[in-house]
């Protein structure tokens, strides 16, 4: 899994349609020491310059909340898979969607122990160490730790990723049933019995008890994560916002992210806040939310979302930006951006993100068959990963 030898084909990307900030130019992009080193408009004579046949370039995608690292760890549930092979896995496919940085996201607080999100991960940030320091992983991977506020383990499950130089995004969650992403209940029973296998009765039990806890742990875990996202000066998101009240809450504790606003007032007050609005690209994909909320192409059409995430299906990202061209009216560009420099400003990354010189030479090249964006390579910092 090294990352490819550095060759001249990589050095020189020629007959490209490049997908600038502003702009789509056809040309070659020069590469060196892992940088993008010039945009030459005209075409190369280069001898061996890797021809790229008209397919678009575009940036490295940045996807800053996607599930997926959990779904290889815990294939079934209560099924744990052994971490360096499911890193290994989620890896290979983040890569192959285009994706040069990727947030893994990993849920900490559950009142189950058997759920993935109520059990230690010392085991999974040891293997990601592991695999980033010997090189083995094709994508670059930080971290994005979910706090579940209202589950009575959160504190205790963060505490092992607390301080470490891969968290790069925390973000506050709260899915008692009832309200938010679950503000129509029996959207909620439809999931949990449906996706984890559950009886209604345990489903009306579990209604419940979210209840108390969230009576109980949801504000103070709230403060305790406010005041350390402040101290280390950690990105913090909110979560599901629903109503402009939560939008505001969370705009005060510093909050500058909005992930997956429920409601056109949520995204309103989001982006009246100067907060970035994130949503899924799976929503696009589909045409909707699978949950019953607003739909992320209404809000691209109102002008209030910023970033797409692929949430729970990677090759979603790429798929949702191009059909933002055709739904939302965008352009290339600016569909590309959603995916690529967005996110990464957003999480302070300004190395990132866009072709242009001086940039990391993370990029990606794309085909367009039958309507579909296809990766046919992908570069991180000037070597082949795929």
């Amino acid at each position: 899994m090294n990352r490819a030898r550095h060759t001249l084909k990589d050095s020189v990307l020629a007959n490209a349609r490049v997908v600038m900030a502003d702009n789509v130019v056809p040309g070659t992009v020069l590469l060196r020491a892992g940088r993008i080193e010039a945009i030459d408009a005209a075409a190369t004579a280069t001898p061996g310059a890797l021809d790229l046949e008209g397919d678009f370039l575009i940036p490295g995608l940045v996807e800053l909340h996607t599930d997926n690292f959990e779904r290889h760890l815990m294939p079934r549930p209560k099924v744990r898979w052994p971490e360096l092979p499911a890193l290994f896995g989620h890896d290979a496919e983040v890569a192959a969607a285009g994706i040069t940085t990727v947030y893994d996201a990993l849920g900490v607080g559950d009142a189950e122990p058997e759920a993935m999100r109520g059990q230690d991960l010392a085991p999974v940030l040891a293997a990601l160490e592991k695999a980033s320091a010997d090189g083995l992983l094709r994508a670059e991977h930080r971290l994005h730790i979910r706090c579940e506020l209202p589950a009575p383990n959160t504190l205790e499950l963060f505490a092992t990723f607390a301080d470490h130089p891969l968290l790069g995004l925390i973000s506050l969650m709260d899915h008692t049933p009832g309200q938010r992403q679950w503000e129509n209940i029996e959207r909620a029973r439809i999931y949990y019995c449906g996706k984890k296998g559950w009886s209604n009765e345990k489903f009306e039990r579990s209604v419940k008890d979210s209840q108390r806890l969230q009576e109980k742990y949801a504000q103070p875990h709230r403060r305790v994560f406010v005041e350390y996202a402040a101290r280390r000066k950690i990105p913090l998101a909110s979560h599901d916002d629903t109503l402009a009240a939560h939008v505001e809450e969370a705009h005060a504790e510093g909050v500058v992210i909005s992930e997956f606003p429920t409601r056109v007032e949520a995204a309103q007050a989001a982006r009246g806040k100067g907060m970035s609005i994130v949503m899924g690209a799976p929503n696009v994909v589909r045409g909707g939310s699978h949950s019953g909320n607003v739909a992320a192409v209404e809000l691209a059409r109102l002008g209030l979302l910023d970033t797409l995430s692929s949430d729970y299906v990677p090759a979603s990202l790429l798929m949702a930006a191009f059909r933002l061209v055709s739904d939302a009216q965008y352009s290339l560009p600016k569909a590309v951006a959603t995916v690529s420099r967005n996110p990464a400003r957003a999480l302070g990354l300004e190395d990132r993100g866009e072709i242009a010189p001086g940039l990391r030479a993370d990029l990606v090249r794309i085909r367009i068959v039958d309507g579909q964006p296809v990766v046919r390579a992908v570069w991180r910092e000037g070597q082949r990963v795929i």
